[in-house]
Parts: structure tokens; sequence; C-alpha cells
């Protein structure tokens, strides 16, 4: 059990991040209510018959009028307008909270409507699976995962501890990060490895020298390797363009990368070869 309680936590976007966070806080014994809010009344039907949340409605303004803790889980290019929408019915001291996958362009989006009485602390569990809606969330989402918050200056310090128990209690370690770190690392780590296997997907299924789609000839390593290429289309097109600049970095560097391999292959160079494959095999064996 957490020591932590919220009495009542609104969740905007009750789908796998949102919906597992209630789950999570639930099982802990660390909140009390839980209001879905949303606008497909069937996914918000599905979150209350699997009890994922307690109650639900569309209705933005009502949902959050006497939450303690609003948290945020809607595609990255919508939080701000939603945020905008909420903020003149929050009670004063309420704390609004999100989980994008981008931090900068959402801070932009809401801190200059930010209400004096209301508290805002940009964050980002680092967990998610493809698969999206009520019926994805599962309480151990965030079971040894981390989740990080990236304070501003704005930032009140009793607000930010209280979100960081409160990932705590749903199973994060917990990590406060600059804003602009946050943005290049997750574009090398996450928006990156999307954008890869989005472009793999395209790629192959775009082979025209055989009449048959070979992505029916797809084995564990492709589908494993592409699995995320079944997410969201909406939430990754929204961090494509949010995260613009470091993430058209990182595939610059990879694109670097990419061409020597190709390179060494065209030559044949079985030393370079398997000195490529040796270094990646290392850096990766390091994090497991």
């Amino acid at each position: 059990m957490s020591s932590l309680y919220i009495n009542k936590l609104a969740v905007v976007g009750v789908g796998l991040i949102g919906g597992s966070l209630s789950l999570a806080l639930k099982a802990s014994g660390a909140v009390g209510h839980v209001v879905g809010i949303g606008r497909g009344q069937a996914n918000l039907d599905k979150a209350l018959e699997l009890r994922v949340v307690d109650s639900v409605t569309r209705d933005l303004a009502a949902g959050v009028a006497d939450a303690d803790v609003v948290f945020l889980a809607t595609p990255v290019l919508t939080l701000g307008p939603v945020a905008c929408e909420a903020m003149p019915h929050l009670k004063p001291g309420a704390i609004l909270t999100d989980g994008g996958s981008v931090k900068q362009a959402v801070i932009d989006q809401i801190e200059p409507f930010l209400r004096a009485d209301v508290h805002f602390v940009p964050g980002h569990p680092i967990a998610g699976t493809e698969h999206s809606g009520a019926e994805a969330a599962f309480a151990s989402l965030y079971q040894g995962r981390r989740s990080i918050l990236t304070p501003t200056p704005r930032t009140d310090p009793a607000a930010l501890a209280l979100v960081q128990a409160m990932w705590e209690a749903a199973g994060c370690e917990v990590v406060v990060m600059d804003v602009e770190k946050h943005d290049r690392v997750l574009a090398a780590i996450s928006h990156l490895p999307h954008m890869v296997a989005y472009a793999l997907v395209n790629a192959v299924g775009a082979y025209d020298r055989y009449e048959e789609n070979i992505l029916e000839y797809s084995a564990g390593g492709f589908r494993d390797f592409t699995r995320i290429a079944s997410s969201d289309p909406t939430m990754w097109r929204d961090i494509a363009l949010t995260n613009r600049e470091a993430l058209v970095e990182m595939m610059g560097q990879f694109e670097a990368f990419f061409r020597e391999l190709k390179d060494d292959v065209a030559r044949g160079d079985d030393e370079r070869l398997f000195e490529f494959f040796r270094r990646s095999k290392e850096s990766r064996d390091a994090i497991l």
C-alpha cells in the first residue's frame, strides 16, 4: 500500500497510458475515485465495464471540476487545447500533469495559459505497447519502468513531489530531467526506433520484384522488430511534428551508420562487417 492518497483523479484519454495509471493507482490504494473523460462513448463504456475507472463523462468541464489531479493522456498535439479548455474549470490547487512523449512543445502550449492557482507538472512515463483503447490498459504496465518529470521554473515543488509519489505508487522509478535533454534522449531511444520500424514496413511492403506481398513471409524476427509500427498513427504523427529538430538530428545519425553498413556490404568487407556487428552486439548486451 502506498502512503500517497489522491481523493479524486481525472484521466483525460482512457487508453493504454491513462487507463493503466488508473488501474495501477487503484491496485496500490493510492486513489479514491477515478473519472474517465473522453470523446468516444463506446471506449468510455468499456472502461467502466472493465472497472478501469469509477465513472465516465464526455463533458471535460464536469469531469475535471473537483479533481485533485488531472492526468492528460491524449495525443501530443491535443494536450495544449485540452488543457486550455479544462483550465477555467479546475479547482484552486489542482495539479495538472501529462504523459506526452514530447515535453518542450507541450510546455509551450500550456504554460502561457496556466492559472496562478493551478500547478502544472510536465511528465512522461516511458512505457507502452502497440495497443490502444481502454481494453489495452493493465495495472502492471509501469512496474519497473521509468517516468520522467521535466519541471519548469514555474513548477510548484509540492506538486512535483506529489506527482513523483503518484508514479512511484504506480511502480515507476522517477527521474527528474531537463526539458531539452528529455526531448533529445527520447528522440534517440523511442522516436527514432518507431520511425525506422514504420519505414522498414513500408520499404518491404513496397518491394515489387515479385507479384505477391512478401510481408506474408515475415517470421519472428521481422515481426518482433516491427511490432511498434502497429502503434497509433495519430500519436506518432504528433510526436514527429512536435519533436522535429531532435528527431531529424537522430535520423541523420542513423542514416550515417546505415550508409556505413551499406558500403561495407556492397564491398564485401568481412572485417568491417564483423566489427560493425560486434560493436552493436556489445552495446546492446550492455543494456540488458
